[in-house]
């Protein structure tokens, strides 16, 4: 059987596996207080913070858990994106339409949305803020709130992406832009950037690279491109046996590659594209663009800045093996907000493994028992190197490989991008979501058992 048929069927023929055993913990003995019942819609057993993919996946599981009727779901967007796939809706291969759907269809059923943006927590009352001075109360919280794009830490962005050329495939407002400039290239340097700052899909500033270069060698454009990607990093990438790999792919495709490289400013009317060099503080490098891919600077949601369940930089302070907070036992973070120790990404399948982990973690807590399952840090990027290729990179804590399936996943195969393209998206809309996958674990011990 192949890859992606071993995950296809085991997902979807054995449901069975994904169901939660309901129940509500009424009691607690954790030393945490909590507040009284408000008015109606003043307090819920559990709230969740954010409405992507984790906030909604969560959501879903704790609905089986204390009843729809007592979560809630904070979360301002009136559409909910499969961010995943714009590393395809920038290379032309997919339509933005085909990640977007409205809140409310992913909202689970019964569960109450909240349409405001959090302003304040304060996790001593056991309540947060939200605009308009309106206070939620709860017994569990969970943080999902994502991680800020600062494109304005750019000079000249973010209203250079007025002018052609210039695109970024992290924000619904500039995906498509990147398309456009890829069909527009005629010849010169096209440009592919990685900011100093921590990133959530931190691959696809190369896929779209990779994509780019394929696509040029097939409309006869190739030769007058010069790639180049101007890393803010020492690598390529952050785990030995991938990054191997990418590198005989930029060597055979004749790609610059230019490190300890940060873009700090975009002159869009010039197209000129401004790089520190990040060995040489205060040393800086203009570069002429025909194409630039911009990947801006991240960082926490400001409202996680200075709070009370933030560490020193912004991000939730949890315990990274059952992501339940270290200060506050019945505070719990999901995904990028949070100061787990691991590549941060949008690829469902590891936020499935984060939600298998959390969803156990907070049914012993409510259970006045101590997590015992633990999260291994598990992260996948499926790394795009072609319009029908990709490296399937997994990996630990420790940036060892972890992998799914008994071949070499450093290998660039068809197969695997069939499961980026068309099954990632089916099972995350389908099955994840809707709080009934925890990632490809079992998969891996069956292949370890030898089921194949």
């Amino acid at each position: 059987m192949s890859p992606v048929g071993a995950a296809f069927s085991f997902s979807c023929l054995r449901p069975g596996v994904w169901l939660l055993k309901p129940g509500i913990q009424k009691k607690s003995s954790l030393g945490f207080h909590t507040a009284a019942r408000c008015a109606a819609k003043d307090y819920y057993e559990v709230l969740v913070l954010g409405g992507g993919s984790g906030g909604i996946t969560m959501s879903a599981r704790m609905k089986r858990k204390v009843g729809a009727g007592n979560v809630a779901v904070v979360e301002p967007s009136k559409t909910h994106y499969y961010q995943p796939l714009w590393t395809l809706v920038g290379a032309g291969a997919k339509q933005l339409s085909a990640s977007a759907r409205p809140t409310e269809s992913v909202m689970p059923e019964g569960v109450e949305w909240i349409k405001s943006r959090v302003t304040a927590l304060d996790p001593d009352k056991n309540c947060v803020r939200l605009e308009n001075d309106v206070k939620i109360s709860y017994k569990y919280l969970i943080i999902a709130l994502g991680i800020s794009l600062h494109y304005e830490k750019i000079k000249g962005l973010p209203e250079g992406f007025h002018h052609p050329k210039i695109g970024s495939n992290y924000s619904v407002h500039t995906v498509e832009k990147t398309w456009k400039a890829l069909q527009d290239f005629k010849e010169g340097n096209a440009i592919f950037t990685f900011p100093n700052t921590p990133v959530k899909c931190a691959g696809a500033p190369q896929k779209i690279m990779y994509l780019s270069e394929a696509y040029w060698r097939k409309t006869g454009k190739r030769p007058k491109a010069n790639i180049m990607f101007n890393t803010s990093l020492g690598v390529i990438f952050g785990v030995k046996k991938y990054a191997d790999a990418l590198l005989k792919i930029i060597e055979e495709r004749n790609i610059a590659v230019n490190y300890k490289c940060n873009l700090i400013e975009v002159r869009a009317d010039k197209q000129e594209a401004v790089f520190e060099n990040l060995d040489k503080p205060g040393e800086t490098e203009v570069h002429q663009y025909e194409m630039l891919h911009v990947t801006p600077p991240m960082g926490p949601p400001d409202v996680l800045i200075n709070s009370p369940v933030s560490d020193e930089i912004g991000w939730v302070d949890v315990n990274k093996e059952t992501l339940q907070h270290k200060k506050y036992p019945n505070i719990f973070g999901i995904g990028d907000c949070t100061n787990l120790p691991t590549s941060r990404t949008a690829a469902a399948v590891g936020k499935a493994a984060q939600s298998g982990v959390l969803d156990k973690t907070i049914s012993l807590v409510m259970k006045n028992q101590s997590p015992t399952k633990k999260y291994d840090g598990y992260t996948s990027c499926p790394l795009v190197t072609s319009y029908n290729k990709v490296i399937l990179a997994e990996f630990d804590y420790n940036a060892q490989p972890l992998e799914t399936f008994p071949i070499d996943q450093s290998k660039q195969r068809t197969s695997m991008y069939h499961m980026k393209a068309d099954m990632m998206p089916f099972l995350y809309w389908n099955a994840l979501l809707k709080g009934y996958w925890g990632g490809p674990a079992p998969i891996r011990k069956l292949m370890h058992l030898g089921l194949k």
